[in-house]
């Protein structure tokens, strides 16, 4: 009896409870096939959608300014010439008037004309030209002993210096110089015309320490040229 009267509550109706389990395996289903539909596919079909523009083209608009309008030249007035007082004059005078004084002669002035410039009388001396300058004395080359021109003494001797290498190398001989000698009698130049080797500096240094009188050509001191020798020997 019991079992007749729960036996529907504890035994559930299969109808209901089996519609009841395929609910949410299909909703979920369902839900799936929807996503699927809406995202997956539009990204799969990839042939179907538009083709992205490759570039992007720029126009440049040139602004075109019109050129400038000449400017107009200005003309310049010509330069006024100068007038010059020495020019004769184009237009005849109307009346002829006495020239003045300093026109008609440089030398008079405009008060008296009497030839007085400056309070100096004789004005006329100024305009001459000054005396030419004194000429330079004449030069007077040296000139060769002999002749009228006898050769000057010697006053002042200095032995040439044998210097260490002529001695040790046994040089010895004779130096032949020639001397130019001044107006005062003193050695002005000196120059080798027979060389002995490494003798030629010593005989030089000598020479030009000598001293001799000076020589009068005419009456009037000359310089002279002569040669010289200097003795090498050893002792």
């Amino acid at each position: 009896m019991a079992r007749d009267l729960f036996g529907d509550v504890t035994r559930p109706f299969s109808g209901v409870g089996a519609r009841s389990r395929l609910t949410v395996p299909l909703s979920i289903a369902a839900h799936t096939a929807a996503v699927v539909a809406i995202v997956v596919v539009p990204l799969l079909a990839t042939d179907a959608l538009p083709a992205l523009r490759e570039g992007v083209s720029y126009t440049t608009i040139t602004r075109i300014v019109p050129p400038e309008p000449p400017r107009p030249r200005v003309a310049r007035p010509p330069a006024a010439a100068m007038a010059n007082p020495d020019a004769a004059p184009l237009v005849a005078p109307d009346r002829i008037v006495e020239e003045p004084a300093w026109q008609r002669d440089p030398i008079a002035t405009a008060d008296d004309g009497a030839g007085i410039v400056g309070g100096i009388e004789h004005g006329a001396d100024l305009l001459a030209p000054p005396p030419p300058p004194p000429a330079p004395p004449a030069r007077k080359d040296p000139v060769p002993v002999g002749g009228r021109v006898s050769a000057p003494a010697r006053t002042h001797y200095v032995a040439p210096v044998y210097s260490a290498i002529a001695q040790s190398a046994r040089v010895q001989g004779i130096v032949i110089i020639q001397a130019t000698i001044g107006v005062d009698g003193a050695v002005v130049d000196a120059t080798v015309l027979r060389s002995v080797p490494l003798l030629d500096e010593a005989a030089l240094t000598a020479v030009r320490q000598w001293r001799y009188t000076p020589t009068r050509l005419n009456g009037e001191p000359v310089a002279v040229i002569m040669t010289v020798t200097v003795n090498f020997q050893l002792r």
